[in-house]
């Protein structure tokens, strides 16, 4: 088996119809937990008490690897939960669904780690229970059959390329610093129990307009009518799950545009390769240090005024 790659599930996959794109946003909600799983955690203290458990073990587990394995461990851990419940509320069961749920998803990503390692750090050198590779792959059978084998998860990151290419940007470095920001906001995500409300393609397209909006406000409409125009979302959703992501979000927004006036920062960087490239396109030589002074004006504003913002006034 080929190494899963999250931006490519369908990838050497061929039980699927020839329409790549098509068929991710038909059978996405396959590999999420149904709708209810969030109104059933809401109401139990108890049930969100393990999930957190559940997922700060994976965290600590993943904690060397590729952030892309524990978020993948998370998604196996949610449909299992979603499908089976919390297990009996004994002191190991937590340790071995994450154990299990970790060590499916390094399987997966073709990821290599020691069993023994990966148990002393979530037992934490306490003498805790060591389990029984016997022990680990009944429980790993058991996560399988709660997720019918689905293990080529769709996620979020499987729709960036198809939503990023909808934006049009040329620049091959600008549009990684679009999909880099972007995944970085999915992955932090991923714990606010509010992103279970939505399909994984919402949360790529509203994942996208958050970034861009942090990146390159000035192009920012254009990107916000391109996702309004697409036929596979549903506006109202993109809008609740922005929301969302804004609120995860909120406490690095200073750090994204970073206010400091060194000309070495990511986005003064970005906005002189942008401005360079409006200049080429006007006839007058005082074009981009007039928009530079307008646009530095206009990022204080924004930080000083977050929560006003954005406007969804593209969508109809």
């Amino acid at each position: 088996m080929d190494q899963f790659d999250l931006e490519n599930p369908l990838e050497n996959f061929h039980d699927v119809p020839c329409d790549a794109v098509s068929s991710l946003f038909l059978i996405e909600s396959d590999h999420i937990p149904p709708p209810n799983y969030f109104q059933s955690l809401k109401a139990s203290d108890f049930d969100i008490s393990v999930r957190r458990d559940v997922i700060s073990l994976i965290s600590q587990l993943s904690c060397t690897f590729d952030p892309f394995l524990p978020y993948l461990a998370i998604n196996y851990l949610d449909r299992f939960l979603a499908s089976q419940g919390v297990l009996q509320p004994k002191p190991w069961t937590n340790k071995l669904l994450a154990i299990s749920c970790f060590s499916l998803a390094a399987k997966m990503l073709k990821t290599e780690y020691s069993a023994t390692d990966a148990q002393a750090l979530v037992n934490n050198g306490d003498g805790s229970v060591i389990f029984e590779t016997q022990t680990i792959q009944r429980m790993e059978a058991l996560v399988l059959g709660a997720l019918q084998w689905r293990m080529r998860s769709i996620t979020p990151f499987s729709f960036i390329p198809f939503f990023s290419n909808l934006f049009m940007i040329n620049d091959t470095a600008l549009r990684q610093v679009l999909k880099d920001r972007a995944s970085q906001i999915i992955l932090k995500s991923q714990r606010d129990l509010k992103v279970l409300e939505f399909k994984p393609s919402i949360v790529a397209a509203s994942a996208l307009l958050y970034a861009s909006h942090e990146l390159f406000p000035f192009q920012y409409p254009c990107f916000l009518r391109a996702i309004s125009d697409c036929s596979y979302v549903n506006k109202e959703s993109v809008v609740q799950c922005y929301n969302v992501i804004e609120d995860t979000a909120r406490e690095e927004y200073e750090s994204v545009f970073n206010v400091n006036s060194s000309s070495d920062t990511p986005v003064n960087v970005l906005d002189e390769h942008f401005l360079s490239l409006e200049s080429e396109k006007t006839n007058g030589t005082n074009a981009a240090p007039t928009t530079l002074i307008h646009e530095k004006d206009y990022k204080r504003r924004k930080i000083t005024d977050y929560g006003s913002t954005v406007q969804f006034s593209h969508f109809h």
